[in-house]
């Protein structure tokens, strides 16, 4: 079985990254991981791809977890397929965020207990078992076959391991243990999320020099944790917390004053206060973008965020929700020339990413890999977001010309795929191409052959 050669085409860049017996297993790999109805094991992914005579099923697991590849210059060779694609010129626009992947098991490396926002509310937090990955992710904004959409394309990937997380020694008692009421000590080597979005976005930008990149982020990403250690080519955009302190830039210094300058101004008037300011009008904002349809009402200013720096100065934008109910929310962005219009755009274009991480576990298989090893572990799943990329890449590169959407009367004026579709119409095709003296042109669609292929491309 092989994938439609169109998509084939888009692993050839990858060669560089692996010798020509791991390029094979590569290749065998993917068109498993695509063409995959069940959940993405290793042997399964085998079977899928019609391998299981090629060779013994170990070959396959070590690729994962022995074989000499780096899963960075895999990454880094979907970043410049991406790129050459969608951004060809101009800002790229970027977003970062982290998912859980559930996991069951003590003994699968880097798990831990993380948030889970799938299950928590505000007044109860939960947490759940598994592997938090932190993405690094391109937005791709109104694509021409996706006129009113964003989509998310991952570009670099980081496993955050928190400092609970420890390993079995013998007897099953747990290395480093401490006695009731003592604390831990720091582990040297951890690193925290932000400080993993950092080295993501700092190779990211390293791989585009002189590119300017914009990052949306929430406000776990906002802090001055990866505010104070940005590139030079590098924005950001994200929410600035309901209490936070603003203060106004420093003062000139005085003439032959004395000590240190100022750091910072007077403190400005927090969000209730700013809110209730008549002095400060609202301004009225229609927007109607990436799925926020909503009449605004704005506030903006120039302020310092504390608790993202003490020295850069920052556009806030105070957003009142006039029809929804949403309460007050405040954004900040880095470059001081934008407008409150530009900064909600951007940070609205985030939520593309959350899609991605439902439709990645959903239909490509992230939370599925069940290996347990450090190497394997940090392969496995990060290969299925490679391939989730390279299927919009595919998509956009002539794709979107064999899309197909199914018959259904209830839904008649869908003009947009989803990513079922995109997905739906790379099995289709290669499917196809298995039967090469049919002329799918001319009648074809009508035989029991393509009605069975639609049928098994659309499987979930």
């Amino acid at each position: 079985m092989q994938l439609t050669p169109t998509f084939g085409s888009l692993l050839h860049p990858f060669r560089h990254v692996f010798t020509a017996p791991t390029f094979a297993t590569f290749l065998t790999l993917s068109t498993g991981w695509c063409l995959s109805f069940r959940r993405r094991f290793v042997t399964e992914l085998i079977q899928s791809a019609d391998a299981v005579q090629g060779g013994h099923h170990s070959r396959y697991h070590r690729f994962f977890s022995n074989a000499a590849w780096s899963i960075d210059d895999l990454y880094e060779a979907l970043a410049r397929q991406a790129v050459r694609t969608f951004y060809r010129e101009g800002t790229i626009e970027a977003g970062i965020d982290d998912t859980l992947c559930r996991k069951r098991g003590l003994t699968i490396f880097g798990t831990g207990m993380h948030h889970d926002p799938l299950i928590s509310s505000r007044r109860r937090p939960h947490v759940s078992w598994g592997h938090d990955w932190v993405i690094l992710s391109l937005l791709i904004v109104n694509p021409p076959w996706s006129p009113t959409k964003v989509w998310a394309l991952p570009v670099g990937v980081r496993l955050y391991r928190n400092r609970q997380g420890l390993t079995k020694g013998r007897k099953g008692q747990a290395k480093g243990k401490t006695k009731p009421g003592k604390k831990r000590p720091a582990d040297p080597n951890h690193r925290t999320r932000p400080e993993l979005a950092v080295e993501l976005i700092r190779q990211f930008a390293e791989r585009f020099p002189g590119r300017k990149v914009v990052v949306s982020g929430d406000s776990a990403y906002g802090g001055k944790s990866v505010l104070q250690h940005l590139p030079a080519t590098v924005d950001l955009i994200s929410r600035v917390a309901s209490n936070a302190a603003l203060y106004e830039p420093a003062p000139a210094p005085r003439p032959k004053q004395k000590g240190p300058r100022r750091k910072k101004g007077d403190r400005l008037p927090g969000m209730a206060e700013w809110a209730a300011d008549e002095s400060k009008p609202w301004e009225v904002l229609e927007f109607d973008q990436y799925g926020l349809h909503a009449t605004l009402e704005i506030k903006t200013m120039q302020a310092l965020y504390y608790k993202a720096g003490k020295e850069r100065l920052l556009v806030i934008v105070l957003v009142r929700d006039t029809q929804g109910g949403r309460p007050d929310q405040m954004f900040y962005g880095t470059q001081l020339d934008w407008d409150a219009r530009a900064i909600l755009s951007h940070y609205a274009a985030r939520w593309s990413v959350e899609v991605m991480h439902f439709n990645a576990k959903q239909m490509m298989g992230l939370e599925d890999p069940a290996n347990r090893t450090p190497l394997a572990v940090q392969r496995t799943a990060p290969l299925g977001l490679v391939l989730y990329g390279l299927t919009l890449v595919w998509f956009h590169g002539g794709g979107h010309h064999t899309v197909r959407f199914p018959d259904r009367p209830w839904y008649p004026g869908k003009e947009e795929p989803s990513y079922a579709d995109i997905l739906a119409a790379l099995r289709r095709e290669s499917w196809r191409g298995q039967f090469a003296g049919v002329d799918w042109d001319r009648g074809g669609e009508e035989t029991p052959l393509a009605q069975l292929i639609e049928f098994v491309s659309r499987a979930a």
